[in-house]
């Protein structure tokens, strides 16, 4: 995995909502591999590139869960000791090996309750998105909902 955050200052403090902080990513077909060892996940789609080339997508594809492992861990980066405390996700186009891809995350308003709503997004350059979703993230830190 190539991550890529080109001196971007990703502090909490930095934050606006409707502004994007993104982060570039590549992932490898070394890391689709990692991923199903570690899940389990083993589908040919993911791991096998012959038999990949043979479907409708001409090559492997990441797991959605790995795409959203990356949104997971720059969410922690950004907003440390706070909490993910819901996510939805849709992985409407493929993400191939070796394709550079942004990571986005919005605020959608202030924060209500101590939680603020982020759009979450991994974007293909041409503007596809590949993850497409919602969470909702403590905004203070402590054990508070």
């Amino acid at each position: 995995m190539k991550i890529h955050d080109a001196g971007r200052d990703h502090a909490l403090e930095n934050f606006h909502a409707g502004r994007p902080i993104e982060r570039e990513l590549i992932l490898t077909q070394a890391d689709f591999d990692r991923f199903a060892a570690l899940s389990g996940d083993h589908n040919p789609i993911h791991v096998d590139p012959a038999y990949a080339a043979r479907t409708r997508f001409g090559a492997t594809v990441s797991h959605g869960m790995l795409l959203f492992a990356a949104v997971r861990e720059f969410v922690g980066c950004v907003f440390a000791d706070r909490g993910l405390q819901a996510q939805t996700l849709k992985f409407p186009t493929p993400a191939y090996a070796e394709e550079p891809l942004r990571i986005e995350l919005v605020g959608q308003g202030d924060a209500c309750d101590g939680v603020l709503a982020l759009a979450t997004r991994v974007v293909k350059l041409d503007g596809q998105l590949c993850l497409d979703g919602m969470c909702r993230v403590r905004t203070a830190t402590g054990n508070g909902s």
